[in-house]
């Protein structure tokens, strides 16, 4: 079974500072309810893990991430992820392609990603696949965004402290002011019964929208 999204989100920030947390791979791993990059095994290959609960229900994944293409001229990245869960029953497997856009001050995620399972994964979800991929992506842009937005505050923190810094110190005095990255953010976990919930309620708005245009 195959799910094809192909989605597009404003963020409030700069293209640059999207971009730059981009190319951290690990740091956008977290930011998917219930990843976790488990080992880096070069630049360009890592081993990884998630797991989604809904309910009592539970399926972990555990496999390989290969970055594909990561180009800067275009602030585009390209990847494919494969996994297969603890019981060799299912197999699940990603193909990814994110780019950010400058859109006036702020700028534009877009993405498509197409997204396939088989064996007792594909079965179990049904017709749940495309809606519970929806879900799943709007939390990982809501915490892509936060993070963003603690790295921005960061950032700003950092230059105004070096500011002040120079301001206090004598020209041959004056420490060389370094960049550093925020410590990292924690990506909230996935939350069963509210993605459940988010799931239904898109789900009566699309109906409800329908028999009213039927009137």
């Amino acid at each position: 079974m195959k799910v094809v999204l192909d989605k597009a989100f404003p963020l409030d920030a700069t293209a640059d500072s999207a971009w730059q947390l981009m190319q951290d791979i690990e740091a956008v791993a977290t930011c998917m309810p219930g990843a976790k990059i488990t080992e880096r095994v070069d630049d360009t290959r890592y081993k990884g893990t998630i797991t989604v609960r809904l309910g009592p229900a539970t399926m972990a994944f555990k496999g390989d991430i290969e970055v594909l293409a990561l180009d800067a001229a275009t602030r585009s990245l390209h990847l494919r992820g494969k996994g297969t869960d603890a019981t060799g029953g299912s197999v699940a497997t990603m193909d990814l392609t994110a780019a950010v856009e400058p859109s006036d001050a702020a700028c534009t995620l877009k993405g498509k990603s197409e997204v396939t399972m088989s064996g007792k994964a594909a079965a179990i979800g049904g017709r749940l696949m495309a809606p519970a991929s929806e879900q799943l992506l709007k939390q990982f842009v809501a915490n892509f965004a936060a993070r963003l937005d603690a790295m921005q505050t960061a950032n700003t923190t950092q230059s105004d402290a070096a500011e002040s810094a120079a301001d206090a110190a004598t020209p041959a005095s004056a420490p060389a002011a370094r960049a550093a990255t925020p410590p990292p953010a924690q990506a909230a976990e996935l939350n069963g019964f509210a993605f459940i919930w988010a799931m239904i309620r898109d789900w009566l708005h699309g109906r409800f929208s329908h028999k009213a245009q039927g009137r």
